[in-house]
């Protein structure tokens, strides 16, 4: 499944939070449920299912009308994560306040800044690799690069390990 299907524009960090908008956009609604295979999110196969308004996304564009950056910002989507493989094994998390800056870079890349609570999901060719699904509470730096890798700069406040608590 490729990342922009369920967000992963923040790891799922900006990720879960929702795609970009055209232009300067009210929060909708827009539920989804996406399911990551073992090996890509946590060891087992993840579903992740989110509900309520997205943050509201604005867009800032150059003289010639390129995006040049977003901010992204609200209360996000309340989530579930559920392990598969075992179904009883299932978090609910509550929406609470976010804000993403990302920056389009000139050589395609982009630098993605985020504080209050998100989901930040590492695929196995990400750096540092995963599989991981981190919920965080604080701040944090990522780029991503024009083959869609992200590279995690820094982390600061409190991270829960979200695979360790599925896991029964």
């Amino acid at each position: 499944m490729a990342r922009a299907t369920y967000c992963r524009l923040g790891g799922v960090a900006a990720l879960i939070t929702g795609g970009l908008l055209t232009g300067a956009s009210a929060a909708s609604a827009q539920d989804f449920t996406f399911d990551l295979p073992a090996g890509t999110a946590c060891a087992f196969e993840l579903r992740v299912t989110g509900t309520g308004d997205q943050p509201e996304v604005r867009e800032f564009v150059d003289q010639d009308g390129n995006v040049v950056r977003t901010v992204s910002a609200g209360t996000g989507q309340a989530l579930t994560l559920t392990n598969l493989s075992a179904p009883d094994e299932s978090i609910a998390l509550r929406s609470n306040g976010t804000a993403t800056h990302t920056t389009i870079n000139a050589d395609g890349t982009q630098t993605v800044t985020s504080t209050g609570h998100h989901l930040l999901i590492l695929f196995p060719t990400d750096d540092p690799a995963g599989p991981s699904t981190t919920l965080i509470a604080g701040h944090y730096v990522y780029t991503v690069g024009t083959d869609g890798v992200f590279h995690v700069q820094r982390i600061s406040g409190k991270t829960t390990d979200i695979c360790t608590l599925l896991t029964p």
